[in-house]
């Protein structure tokens, strides 16, 4: 059963997003009453987190049972002795699930209270404490050391520094406040830090923050599989076209054992940093990273020389990762999206102008993996669609490991092509209360099926180019 209510959207969204799972193609396999459930149950879901959290271990600096026994010795710690099993995933070697225990009901609400920003109660419900600058309001005489109760302001109209918060609120669990509530908003630059020590969250959920950060990367589970499908070899070329923030691109080089070249673009400078402080702590050195805008990674032109920087010339990579922009309507949890359909519509364009830059990047026989995190046909089906039309040289294939389900009809596929796409869609279990006792019963492959299932909204496409594209101009 739901303990949030269902995600908050604009009238306008929501029924964007009825109609891509209530579209003709849809309605012509399943009846009214069940594709309305269906949809109600993913908006519900979208408030959620995930039942599991996922990690991927980094193999090229020691090996998975090494770090699980690392990991299960770290969460005794933060459990206060509390045994939660640590899995490896049997078709993604390199991932380790913890269970999310929860929600948890019946938790004394207190009376003091801080209200917290939509974002940081979103990553509260997936084991982060509270950090200051996400502390929107806190009760008027809050001392450090108090134990508060915590709510998110899911429609963002808390003011900062309020006193007291009557607007939509939604409890996600207690804490021990680090500060006072003047030292909270005392607006000196230094107070960055964690300002509330989540004691009793609504999902308990480990935290990774520094946590074994040389050989742990907190990944969502259709994150992990994307590069898996990939499959990159060592000695090849790889371009990762969007990476920050680098799960992908690190995961890529390790899977090459460090051998070949990872290129990484982001056209945000700190972004890229960020990578390169990944692929560092990695210990990984066939990154490079460039902060270069994707649309504009094709060179137009042989006269300059950019020495292995971008843009490139045609035809250059082996395989290529396109983790395109998009409007993330997948991710969980989300209590509220304040998107209008403009800016949740604007992101189909620029896929395919990335998409086209992608095609003409690769080799013949070269594989491009198209993914998203989000749940719209627009930018997912639909692409495809556009995909195969207007590039006649690319072929889908089908995906290793298939852990996601089928692609949604609506956008004029086959079900052969809709059978080689996957498709991460949450609402397709219900949403499970987790204790300790249903855990200590549970098989461990209804785990596994649970962790693939009730995970992120997401998209996988796999194509190959069998066909060179120099011998005639490019599609516009």
């Amino acid at each position: 059963m739901p303990i949030f209510p269902k995600i908050s959207l604009r009238p306008e969204v929501e029924n964007y997003l009825k109609e891509n799972f209530m579209n003709e193609e849809v309605l012509a396999v399943s009846s009214k009453q069940d594709a309305q459930g269906k949809f109600e149950a993913l908006l519900n879901h979208l408030s959620h987190p995930p039942s599991f959290t996922s990690v991927r271990v980094n193999t090229h600096l020691a090996s998975v049972q090494h770090v699980k026994s690392l990991l299960v010795d770290e969460l005794k710690k933060q459990l206060n002795g509390l045994i939660v099993p640590v899995l490896q995933h049997p078709d993604l070697q390199d991932v380790l699930l913890i269970p999310v225990i929860g929600p948890r009901k019946n938790i004394k609400r207190q009376q003091y209270e801080a209200i917290v920003g939509a974002q940081c109660g979103n990553a509260v419900l997936r084991g982060a404490h509270v950090y200051v600058p996400g502390i929107m309001s806190a009760s008027k005489f809050m001392k450090a050391g108090d134990v508060i109760s915590v709510y998110s302001d899911i429609k963002g109209k808390c003011k900062k520094g309020a006193k007291e918060f009557d607007g939509t609120k939604v409890f996600i669990g207690n804490g021990i406040s680090e500060l006072s509530r003047k030292e909270i908003f005392s607006g000196l630059p230094e107070m960055k830090g964690i300002g509330i020590r989540m004691t009793e969250p609504i999902y308990l959920s480990p935290s990774f923050d520094n946590v074994l950060p040389s050989y742990l990367f907190l990944q969502n589970l259709p994150s992990a599989v994307v590069t898996h499908v990939l499959n990159p070899q060592p000695g090849e070329k790889i371009l990762d076209l969007c990476a920050a923030p680098g799960g992908k691109t690190t995961h890529i080089a390790t899977l090459m054992h460090d051998q070949g070249e990872v290129i990484a673009l982001d056209k945000i400078s700190n972004k890229i940093e960020k990578i390169k402080q990944n692929a560092s702590l990695f210990g990984l050195n066939s990154i490079k990273a460039y902060c270069f805008d994707g649309t504009k990674a094709l060179k137009l032109d042989m006269i300059e020389n950019t020495e292995g920087a971008p843009p490139f010339l045609p035809e250059s990579f082996d395989r290529i990762l396109l983790d395109a922009p998009c409007s993330g309507m997948g991710q969980r949890p989300n209590m509220a999206c304040t998107w209008t359909l403009k800016e949740i519509t604007s992101y189909q364009p620029l896929q395919r102008k990335l998409f086209s830059v992608a095609v003409q990047l690769l080799k013949p026989g070269g594989v491009l993996v198209y993914s998203t995190c989000t749940i719209t046909l627009a930018e997912n089906e639909e692409q495809v669609a556009w995909a195969l039309k207007m590039f006649p040289c690319l072929q889908l294939q089908p995906q290793e490991p298939q852990i996601g389900g089928e692609g949604m009809v609506g956008a004029g596929l086959s079900l052969e092509q809709l059978k080689q796409l996957q498709r991460f869609d949450p609402s397709v279990v219900p949403l499970p209360d987790t204790d300790i006792d249903s855990l200590r019963d549970a098989r461990i492959e209804d785990m596994i099926w649970l962790a693939n299932k009730d995970c992120i909204g997401f998209f996988i496409a796999k194509f190959q180019k069998c066909k060179s594209t120099l011998e005639k101009d490019p599609p516009k």
